[in-house]
């Protein structure tokens, strides 16, 4: 899914409060930890969550608009400081990408803490990831401790791909829109999850052959763009019902 460059501030502001929620729903929040972004139109820069909220608390009113060389020097959280390292250079550097997604959701992340911890190609689910994972196997230190230059380290380690396992870190998700991204980031967790079930029976997982591997890729490029919008439709729908106030 290409990145949106039309479509309105306000709208984009309900649909990354509606990230937020969902991923409070799916256990994916860290306190008032972690980032979610997305790009504005016209070079405008990105929406940020502001530091100190918890996810719960996200609304469309307050994210904070972030324009990286004018007032990215007013950020003086250091929290606030780790994401903008984090999310600009993706943003720079990958014009089709609307949507960051940063999180230590539980499933994905234990991954990060293995040895060469991959996402096997053992499941129907996670062949929606085949060939658009990068991994990151190195820990120089925190983007906290190490400033704009991992930021900059990770940008790299991303590269063409739609997500990247950070070792001993977490996830970022990366879509053209806020439904692209939100739509891989419940379905990775999903991935990552019966990849630990299954583990827990023993033994080595049942790899599903290269040749399947590119007819299901096939399978996703023609479920494209329709699918992921309807399936983040159907979600906002139900936040419209429990919770609201996301969007105000």
């Amino acid at each position: 899914m290409t990145a949106d460059p039309t479509k309105p501030e306000a709208h984009l502001r309900r649909d990354l409060a509606a990230a937020f929620r969902l991923a409070v729903q799916w256990d994916m929040a860290e306190g008032i930890c972690n980032h979610f972004t997305a790009r504005l139109a016209n070079d405008a820069g990105f929406l940020l969550n502001r530091h100190g909220l918890h996810w719960r608390e996200v609304t469309a009113s307050n994210l904070v608009r972030i324009v990286p060389g004018s007032n990215e020097l007013a950020l003086q959280d250091d929290d606030d400081k780790v994401a903008y390292h984090i999310h600009a250079p993706v943003y720079r550097r990958r014009p089709d990408i609307g949507c960051v997604l940063h999180t230590h959701m539980p499933y994905a992340t234990a991954l990060c803490m293995k040895d060469q911890g991959r996402l096997d190609m053992a499941l129907q689910t996670a062949t929606l990831f085949h060939d658009r994972i990068a991994y990151d196997d190195s820990y120089p230190a925190s983007v906290a401790a190490a400033g704009e230059a991992e930021g900059e380290r990770l940008a790299d380690a991303l590269g063409g791909c739609d997500v990247l396992f950070m070792r001993s870190h977490g996830i970022l998700v990366c879509g053209g829109s806020v439904a692209a991204a939100v739509h891989d980031l419940y379905y990775l967790e999903k991935s990552c999850r019966m990849q630990w079930l299954a583990a827990a029976y023993g033994g080595a997982p049942a790899l599903i052959p290269q040749e399947a591997l590119e007819r299901q890729k096939a399978v996703h490029a023609r479920w494209g763009d329709r699918y992921k919008l309807e399936h983040f439709a159907a979600l906002c729908r139900l936040l419209d019902r429990d919770e609201p106030d996301y969007a105000d």
